[in-house]
């Protein structure tokens, strides 16, 4: 009687179609987690339920949690095969209907363009950078992170480092780095308050001088000068934009200093910028956000 001849199978060959995709993703360095039914991720396990457990450590207000399950969101997001074949991913990975990843966590950044009116103010705003289409816009990629942001103009989310995307093919174009103008859309300046109302409760006017830039090899003068006509461009704006052009003024302050030994004494520079954008009606909130937004961008332009 003749034997069958016994079937070999390749138990390192996924199954399912998004379980490949979230391989390929994570060997080339994106971290990757199952989205459920409406696009979006697992929710969390009884024991994490709430963020009981503390959350995350990636996440924003760090915890402790390291649940084998997919829990927490973007946060989940991984590119280690043991963690994404475990049993428990697969379960997951067996009622998801496509992939999501973590952009920030490959140190890319997402401009979701929900619609066609905002794919068309991209091109005609930002840099060309590679293009994937979706169901209802585009997604536009940079190579480089910053902090997430829904909602910076009328259909158009920020996708970066708190946050995931769906993976929907490698795109068209070549991508392009991070740019400065991106980074300003996260400023979300309100309209310039009438004079006289009260935004902010900025303290303790520090100003920049030769005392807290012991390391800086630009002279005293140089310095303010160039801080003066920074503040005076800030001060100009007293209808709106005035957020923007802090972010702009501490990003241009900050590229003069990338070659100085240091300390440059940056943080009396960049308090200087704060009070000239709140002293034109920009919520002291939204001024400190611009100007650190604009030493990030200065100091991964200089790296």
């Amino acid at each position: 009687m003749t034997q069958p001849a016994p079937i070999r199978r390749d138990h390192t060959r996924p199954r399912l179609p998004v379980l490949a995709a979230a391989l390929q993703l994570a060997e080339a360095g994106v971290p990757v987690l199952p989205l459920r039914d409406g696009k979006v991720p697992f929710g969390n396990c009884p024991t994490c339920a709430k963020n009981a457990c503390g959350g995350r450590p990636n996440m924003k207000n760090a915890g402790t949690c390291q649940c084998p399950e997919v829990c927490h969101a973007w946060a989940a997001a991984t590119t280690a095969p043991s963690v994404i074949t475990s049993p428990l991913w697969v379960a997951a990975w067996e009622r998801a209907v496509c992939v999501g990843y973590h952009p920030g966590g490959a140190r890319l950044t997402v401009v979701d363009l929900d619609n066609a009116a905002a794919a068309a103010w991209a091109r005609e705003t930002l840099p060309a950078t590679r293009i994937v289409p979706t169901t209802r816009g585009e997604h536009w990629i940079y190579r480089g992170a910053m902090r997430s942001h829904n909602a910076v103009r009328t259909g158009v989310d920020i996708k970066s480092l708190m946050s995931y995307a769906r993976w929907l093919g490698p795109g068209t174009g070549c991508m392009a780095d991070l740019p400065s103008t991106v980074r300003a859309l996260v400023v979300k300046e309100e309209t310039t308050p009438a004079r006289g109302e009260v935004v902010s409760s900025v303290s303790g006017r520090a100003r920049w001088d030769r005392t807290v830039a012991t390391g800086c090899r630009h002279t005293e003068r140089y310095v303010r000068t160039g801080l003066e006509r920074g503040l005076a461009k800030v001060r100009s704006h007293t209808e709106s934009g005035a957020g923007s052009q802090a972010f702009g003024v501490a990003r241009f302050l900050a590229a003069q200093h990338a070659h100085c030994p240091g300390p440059c004494g940056l943080d009396a520079v960049s308090e200087e910028i704060v009070v000239a954008a709140v002293s034109v009606g920009v919520p002291e909130a939204y001024a400190r956000r611009a100007v650190a937004n604009g030493l990030e961008a200065a100091s991964e332009r200089a790296a």
